[in-house]
């Protein structure tokens, strides 16, 4: 069985998250949830990211990334230079600019580097995209 990652740069994305953990509750699909700061923490992300990818998938390997970040949002670009699998960035409103500047962060990736990105505090449509890559997936077996 497949499961979704759900990453959060920040204990502060939490509402957002839950967002996420909802619809895919509700759809009963396996999830994990971490909190990881691309900025503040890297090691323990690359870390949790090796792990992720040796996982098997009969022992509910993750499949697609959901990444929740606000400010500079480093966090999806960073998940999905290492690796392989689906990674949807979720820009979280922030004070000063609303989440723009979050936004604008991730659909700007360099080539190479593709991230899926969803409106501005979407947790729920990034849980919903996910579900859908999941399908593609088991319809191909």
């Amino acid at each position: 069985m497949q499961k979704v990652a759900i990453i959060l740069g920040s204990e502060s994305d939490r509402a957002v998250a839950e967002k996420a953990v909802k619809v895919l509750e509700e759809r009963k699909v396996a999830y994990e949830v971490r909190v990881i700061s691309a900025h503040r923490n890297p090691k323990a992300l690359d870390k949790y990211l090796e792990e992720k990818e040796e996982e098997k998938e009969e022992d509910g390997s993750v499949a697609v990334f959901i990444t929740i970040a606000g400010l500079s949002a480093a966090l999806p670009g960073v998940v999905a230079s290492k690796t392989e699998k689906p990674v949807v960035g979720v820009p979280v409103s922030g004070k000063s600019l609303g989440g723009l500047d979050a936004l604008l962060s991730m659909v700007q990736m360099p080539s190479g580097v593709p991230v899926a990105v969803v409106g501005i505090d979407s947790g729920a449509n990034a849980a919903l995209l996910a579900v859908r890559i999941l399908n593609l997936s088991q319809r191909r077996k």
